[in-house]
């Protein structure tokens, strides 16, 4: 059964769903999502795990917070989430905007971080995914990263708006209709829309934090990258002179939204790979 908790972290309140006792593993989303996007997940898990999946700052029911969402300080909230609870070192699975804090936090404190999972995200300006932006950045990226444009543009359309991305992200099957009105409602109003796009416009700042990172650090945890469409495999290819022990995957037949589409073939892939 899924507990959902308020817990204070770095000046804000985080909403968290919590499941299941053992192991601890820290769920990250993205963007369109909130933490319901793990609900077939933490399903399969929380037999086994102590699964916890926060709303990211500003998303969901989280704090509307004014600053923070670039992918430092999200790592921080995420480290500060896992002491809280007391529960590191944790596996650590972020997807989308969820990949650089994940990756980030296991840079900075290896210690509270004993395997990484990142999925369908690019991390900053780090060579391998050229192919990817050979015909430049996803649409959104531009749109989303205008400081006011966007919210001005979407306020009164979100559901609309939202659609798009999930429809797109399941390659036209759709999410469930309870699912979906779950995160129609997180990010419906100005303010909502504010704080999603945030992370878009911090995402500069976050590649500069990315690259600073390994400069001087090694990602020496066991890590698994998974690819569907339409990253595939260029985030693999992004980790592979970095990493010291990196498994690379792709979900066939599927789109974006890997937990939600298809929630059976990352489980597949996680058992095995989160057991010590």
């Amino acid at each position: 059964m899924t507990e959902l908790r308020r817990v204070s972290v770095n000046g804000v309140e985080l909403n968290v769903a919590l499941a299941g006792e053992g192991p601890a593993v820290l769920l990250l989303h993205g963007f369109p999502h909130t933490w319901e996007l793990w609900t077939d997940v933490i399903a399969g898990l929380s037999e086994r795990y102590r699964v916890i999946a926060p709303d990211l700052r500003g998303f969901g029911a989280s704090t509307r917070a004014k600053t923070g969402y670039d992918a430092g300080s999200l790592a921080d909230d995420a480290a500060a989430l896992l002491e809280t609870l007391g529960a590191g070192p944790a596996a650590v699975v972020g997807i989308d905007a969820g990949t650089p804090p994940a990756l980030l936090l296991a840079l900075r404190r290896s210690g509270l971080v004993r395997r990484l999972v990142v999925m369908e995200s690019l991390l900053g300006r780090l060579p391998g995914a050229e192919s990817f932006l050979a015909g430049g950045a996803p649409w959104w990226f531009g749109f989303h990263a205008v400081p006011g444009l966007a919210e001005t543009v979407l306020e009164g359309n979100e559901a609309r708006y939202l659609d798009w991305f999930l429809d797109t992200g399941t390659l036209g099957d759709g999410v469930r209709p309870a699912v979906r009105d779950a995160f129609v409602r997180a990010y419906t109003g100005r303010e909502a829309l504010r704080c999603a796009f945030s992370y878009y416009r911090a995402l500069p700042v976050s590649a500069t934090q990315i690259e600073r990172a390994f400069d001087t650090a090694r990602l020496t945890v066991p890590t698994m990258a998974v690819g569907s469409h339409p990253v595939g495999a260029a985030l693999e290819r992004q980790l592979r002179p970095f990493a010291d022990d990196l498994t690379g995957h792709l979900v066939e037949d599927c789109g974006h939204i890997i937990p939600l589409h298809r929630p059976d073939a990352l489980l597949a892939l996680l058992h095995p790979f989160l057991k010590d």
